[in-house]
């Protein structure tokens, strides 16, 4: 049995969100929450607390031991770009893409 949660339109880019997820994958959760917990980057919060999600919903479905529970899987997509414009010199317009992405975890019990 396995339990999931994500994350829809995260304000971060899917490329600076892998770096993160490559470094929980397959980890035992209680050693992943450590590892993020100390991890000085923008996406480890976000994906602590999608793993702390997800743990919640497995005490919530009591199908399963969740201290067994380890990262089965967790996938980052890309999400919709935001595009703006940022003023610049003689009145001409730079644009700016501000990145989202989705990012999905798969607990399962070992």
């Amino acid at each position: 049995m396995e339990v999931k949660a994500s994350l829809k339109y995260a304000r971060v880019g899917a490329q600076k969100a892998r770096l993160v997820a490559d470094l929980v994958r397959g980890k035992d959760v209680n050693e992943a929450v450590k590892t993020l917990t100390f991890l000085n980057k923008k996406t480890a919060g976000m994906v602590k607390k999608l793993i702390e999600s997800a743990v919640a919903n497995a005490e919530y479905k009591k199908v399963m031991d969740v201290d067994s529970l380890y990262v089965k899987a967790i996938w980052v997509d890309q999400g919709p770009v935001l595009k703006r414009f940022r003023p610049r010199a003689q009145g001409r317009a730079f644009g700016v893409r501000k990145k989202t992405s989705h990012i999905n975890v798969v607990l399962e019990e070992k």
